[in-house]
């Protein structure tokens, strides 16, 4: 469980391998598009501050998370990225739609780390409610974009 005073947004950029000759895809659900935009910002930031080139970072939007893992096997498949962000937003509603979306995407997104050779970053906030979301996609806690986006720099050199 996050602790609630982490800020995701915090890394050591001494520690992290740079990232300029890595190509990385961004797969971003368009569904609560003031939640993803944040989290693709706090990437795209985080990716760049770390050394990746602009032109190697692939920007593909699809409907909403449930969606996400096709949208990532194709641009894995098209794109031949080092890694790819899989960025979402599902929050609880009244009904189980909520639980049905968020399994469904974190096993999609588990099945391509087993199927392809290209590490799937989960970047899909799974909140109770819309501030929650606020505060982790630029908000108070930070930005989970930005720690997917070490995660993904990592995972991309692992094992190279």
């Amino acid at each position: 469980m996050a602790t609630e005073n982490k800020n995701l947004s915090e890394y050591d950029k001494d520690t992290i391998p740079n990232a300029k000759h890595l190509r990385f895809g961004i797969v971003v659900s368009e569904w609560n598009s003031n939640i993803t935009e944040g989290l693709y910002q706090g990437a795209e930031m985080t990716l760049l501050d770390c050394g990746a080139q602009a032109s190697n970072i692939i920007r593909w939007n699809v409907p909403g998370s449930f969606e996400l893992t096709y949208g990532c096997k194709k641009l894995i498949q098209q794109e031949k990225p080092d890694a790819v962000i899989a960025i979402g937003s599902v929050i609880q509603g009244e009904t189980k739609h909520f639980d049905f979306v968020c399994s469904a995407t974190a096993q999609g997104i588990k099945d391509l780390n087993v199927q392809f050779n290209v590490p799937v970053i989960f970047c899909v906030l799974t909140d109770n409610t819309m501030q929650q979301a606020i505060d982790r996609s630029g908000g108070k806690h930070g930005n989970k974009g930005a720690e997917a986006a070490i995660a993904a720099i990592k995972m991309a050199v692992l094992g190279n």
